[in-house]
């Protein structure tokens, strides 16, 4: 269909895809697509899938558990079948907790880190918790980004337990790479959670801070009883028990979005994760230093 040509060229220039997914009401936008997508109506259904996987041409649906979805939302935060990422189980290894496409990432400049070229931010914006922030000082971390067409839950990168999740309520920005080299500290503008991770048998310490954005403003976490969303009131620190070995998951994106991964000095970037890569859920993302 040429006009369906024509609108998908379109919506890649930078400047109209911007205007198309920021200059909007982000947060009505966002609240009216979390309505949307669960319409189960056979007919809404089918057009809404349709025209997702016109637009969309890496969607890979061959993965998931289902054969057919429920609605829209059921097949954004589809499951995938039991044997499809495989865990690396080298205790040295901590892991990447999606699939994802690998952004900025590196040694953090005492507390400064990258988003994008030119757009530093610090621990202190994105984390709000002093104790993070001496942690993570002079430490690592990895930003990545989850295409709205790619597996949206994300997983424990090594075993562990977590005792507390930080939420931070915020805006909807797009977190693309147009909106991620407009919009200063966009990261610490968003809904985001962070999740500190208490490593079994590893000095090292590992933090995942999931940053939600338009059309998916909304963190479920599977040990939480509560869905994490724009009507949730943050920042508020939520005590929890929960234990995972290294590849159990932890919740999900509404829709796709960033996961950030902050290590401290113990370990170092894995070898192959370079910005622009693609990783997957379970490869390699740090490793132990002997």
């Amino acid at each position: 269909m040429p006009e369906l040509s024509i609108l998908k060229r379109l919506s890649q220039q930078e400047d109209l895809n911007f205007l198309l997914t920021n200059r909007i009401p982000r947060r009505y936008a966002t609240l009216f697509m979390g309505w949307f997508s669960r319409i189960g109506n056979p007919l809404v259904r089918d057009l809404t899938l349709t025209i997702w996987k016109l637009f969309a041409d890496d969607l890979d649906l061959s993965e998931a558990k289902k054969k057919k979805f429920s609605s829209l939302h059921d097949c954004f935060i589809r499951e995938l079948k039991p044997d499809a990422r495989q865990i690396n189980t080298d205790p040295n290894i901590i892991v990447s907790p999606c699939d994802a496409i690998i952004g900025a990432h590196g040694k953090i400049n005492g507390t400064e880190l990258i988003q994008a070229k030119g757009f530093p931010y610090t621990l202190k914006d994105l984390l709000v918790d002093d104790r993070l922030v001496a942690k993570y000082k002079n430490g690592l971390y990895v930003t990545l980004r989850l295409k709205s067409t790619m597996y949206h839950r994300f997983h424990a990168p090594y075993a562990g337990k977590v005792s507390e999740v930080t939420y931070i309520s915020g805006d909807t920005w797009n977190v693309n790479p147009i909106a991620l080299k407009r919009v200063e500290k966009l990261f610490c503008k968003n809904e985001r959670a962070v999740v500190n991770i208490k490593l079994e048998r590893s000095k090292a310490s590992i933090t995942l801070v999931p940053v939600a954005a338009i059309l998916v403003a909304s963190l479920k976490f599977k040990f939480l009883a509560e869905t994490l969303s724009l009507k949730y009131k943050g920042p508020n620190r939520i005590s929890c028990q929960a234990s995972f070995r290294k590849g159990d998951e932890l919740g999900y994106f509404q829709h796709g979005s960033t996961v950030i991964v902050f290590a401290t000095n113990e370990v170092k970037i894995a070898e192959g994760v370079k910005e622009g890569n693609r990783i997957r859920m379970g490869e390699s993302l740090f490793a132990h230093i002997d």
